[in-house]
């Protein structure tokens, strides 16, 4: 495979609480960034950080040097790549950001294949905050001679990329960014608990946050997640509803490993029922309403 050049364009495929952010950071860092969504309206913003805003994903990928996929599930992205496939052009290297789950990666590597892209497995880790900033963990896996091509691009949207593997269709990528979301998941669901059983026993919260204080039990994202909760402030840095379907990922890859992952499995319950109580598009941090029958607010 012949080395490619540094990505000058770039098509983002989805702009919704990460993706808006990850292709504003790619406009101000100098790329032509093209975008497309679904809804169309909730890109147009982009418009003004310098970012084309396309009707269709063909129109986004059109003459672009990466394509970058950031939506919902693997299902979704590769309904989009098949309607971006007729602008779409043999070696167009494919950075698929998409939390995909195993079998996702399978669909979207035999469809890269069909469509001669060159795929990199791209997932990555963080939320609204880093996506804004431009302070997303990268990990990637893909062949070495594309590396120069999505440098740009991984090195406008995160502060770090971590190059796991030299084959985007193993699956590297998307294992690892598995088992930090199983950890990220636990941790929310501990926060939320912790306080669903100080409301149920009438104790106060910064009791609790008094006898962790400076200590190994000590925890920044325990803090901003009850922080959150304490605050009634549940605007998505990471949605509930996206959240279900990433417990559910790490499930069924968990199933297909030989693993159970009873936490995790619990843990995909508390979502649905936090999303059954009209919290879905709240924070994940919303885990803590699936404790109670009632609102059960902090």
């Amino acid at each position: 495979m012949t080395e490619k050049l540094p990505a000058r364009s770039v098509a983002v495929l989805g702009t919704g609480i990460m993706g808006s952010g990850m292709a504003r950071n790619l406009a101000r860092s100098g790329l032509d960034t093209r975008a497309w969504n679904r809804t169309r309206a909730k890109a147009e913003p982009l418009a003004a950080d310098g970012v084309r805003v396309t009707g269709t994903p063909a129109e986004a990928v059109d003459g672009a040097d990466v394509v970058l996929t950031m939506l919902h599930d693997g299902p979704a992205a590769l309904e989009t790549m098949r309607q971006a496939r007729d602008g779409l052009r043999p070696g167009t290297v494919w950075a698929q950001a998409t939390t995909a789950g195993l079998e996702g990666l399978e669909a979207l590597a035999a469809f890269a294949h069909e469509a001669e892209l060159v795929l990199v497995d791209s997932p990555v880790l963080g939320t609204r905050q880093p996506a804004e900033s431009g302070r997303l963990l990268v990990l990637a896996a893909g062949p070495v001679p594309v590396r120069a091509a999505v440098w740009p691009v991984f090195d406008a949207v995160g502060s770090r990329t971590v190059w796991v593997g030299e084959n985007g269709a193993d699956g590297a990528a998307t294992r690892l960014k598995l088992v930090l979301n199983s950890w990220v998941l636990n941790v929310t669901h501990g926060a939320a608990e912790a306080l669903a059983l100080a409301k149920g026993l009438g104790v106060d919260p910064q009791g609790f946050f008094d006898a962790i204080a400076d200590g190994p039990l000590d925890n920044g994202y325990l803090r901003v997640k009850a922080g959150q909760l304490l605050s009634g402030d549940l605007a998505p840095s990471f949605a509930t509803r996206t959240a279900e379907k990433d417990a559910r990922l790490i499930v069924a890859a968990g199933e297909r490993s030989g693993v159970r992952l009873d936490v995790a499995a619990a843990g995909a319950e508390r979502f649905r029922r936090a999303i059954a109580q009209g919290h879905g598009d709240e924070d994940m941090a919303a885990s803590y309403f699936a404790s109670f029958d009632d609102d059960g607010r902090a």
